[in-house]
């Protein structure tokens, strides 16, 4: 909420300690066999183990109970914004993650390449997870159109996905998602969620025409679905709210584009986890809080690969004396959300978190999993308290009353 971040702003002071907040996007699983483990506890992870043991772990509620979040409310939570009272689209992150230059007024859209079949009923919600080079040339196809005054700038993110913004007078970006999210089914038509976007609705609708038409000869690639119609938003800023001189680490436009809604300074890094850390190496003197974000887990999630996201988990894992030789404060290990390979999907399962600093009471956890962090001292917690958290431990706040 609004006063949790004034409490923050009220409280916070500057210091020399940094926090590394690593998020392993889509962290939290499900067991898919009679091992009853989750791909978290089937990893072999004795560097978080190790930290679990000396620190302090729980499960986050990203959302609230029972709610399947999307990527950006999950991370709004770890930065301690409450998701519910600060809302973003999806198509604002991705533009601004490929620092695409938003105007006032414009509407971005996040879009999927897709699969139609001869009935018109989506295939593959991902079009085989097209090369990006292929999906540059598809959107070559579809950038420039101009739909009664409105122009429609196309622009390639990564693989399967791209942004669609439009520019043009008494737009409005209340509208509901073409895409249904499901199989089997066809795309679906915007539909205005106030009736002031009915123009609006009625444009992009015209222009998802166009696409199914220039498209048609494009299998797998041959229709496009948007989701998180939005503007820009103006929420406050990070570093006015908690004094840190905060920098984002990640390779996927989204994440990127996320950081700079709240301010973050968004470092060039390259696509391999290899890369982030030698950014976070490089860069580690010049900021006080690092966001560090890991993506494949969450992509082996989606395709329901299980052992990929295991080695994802374990990857990481091998790569942590590489964050903890930098000495970091306070080193916090969770997701943004769940996104078990037995569901294929998102899903509103609470997520392990790990803190780890010297002023931790150790809860004495052997497993960094599920299963232990139910039973440790952090308990089942909202995400939006973790920052709070974290800012204490980097002794960051001042005390609260006489």
């Amino acid at each position: 909420m609004q006063n949790g971040l004034n409490l923050m702003k009220d409280l916070s002071v500057q210091s020399s300690t940094k926090i590394v907040l690593l998020v392993i996007d889509g962290l939290g699983g499900l067991p898919v066999d009679d091992s009853r483990k989750t791909e978290l506890e089937t990893a072999n992870t004795p560097n978080m183990d190790r930290l679990a043991f000396d620190g302090n772990c729980g499960l986050l509620q990203t959302v609230g109970i029972g709610i399947t979040p999307g990527s950006a409310p999950g991370h709004l939570g770890l930065f301690g914004y409450d998701p519910l009272s600060f809302v973003i689209g999806r198509g604002v992150l991705e533009a601004l993650g490929m620092d695409f230059d938003l105007k006032p007024g414009d509407i971005a859209a996040r879009g999927n390449f897709c699969s139609l079949d001869a009935q018109g009923l989506i295939s593959d919600r991902r079009a085989g997870r097209i090369s990006t080079e292929e999906g540059k040339k598809l959107c070559s196809l579809l950038d420039g159109m101009e739909i009664d005054g409105i122009k429609v700038i196309v622009q390639p993110v990564k693989e399967h996905r791209l942004v669609a913004v439009f520019r043009g007078a008494g737009l409005d970006d209340e509208l509901a998602d073409s895409d249904p999210q499901l199989l089997g089914v066809p795309p679906k038509a915007v539909a205005p969620l106030d009736p002031k976007a009915a123009h609006t609705a009625r444009i992009v609708n015209q222009f998802l025409a166009q696409v199914r038409e220039r498209l048609s000869s494009h299998h797998p690639a041959n229709m496009v679905l948007l989701r998180g119609f939005s503007k820009r938003p103006d929420f406050p800023g990070f570093e006015d709210v908690y004094k840190l001189k905060s920098a984002a680490i990640a390779s996927y436009p989204m994440y990127r584009g996320l950081a700079k809604v709240v301010g973050m300074d968004v470092l060039k890094t390259g696509p391999h986890l290899s890369d982030e850390l030698a950014t976070l190496e490089q860069n580690y003197s010049r900021f006080d809080y690092f966001f560090l974000h890991v993506k494949g887990a969450d992509a082996a999630g989606e395709d329901g690969d299980f052992k990929r996201k295991v080695s994802v988990i374990e990857e990481v894992d091998r790569a942590l004396p590489r964050i903890l030789g930098l000495k970091p404060d306070v080193l916090i290990i969770t997701g943004d959300h769940s996104t078990p390979a037995a569901m294929s999907a998102h899903s509103w399962h609470p997520v392990p978190c790990l803190l780890y600093s010297k002023y931790c009471r150790p809860d004495g956890i052997s497993k960094f999993g599920e299963s232990q962090c139910r039973t440790g001292s952090l308990g089942q917690m909202p995400a939006s308290s973790l920052m709070p958290l974290a800012m204490a431990h980097a002794f960051k706040l001042t005390k609260f009353g006489a």
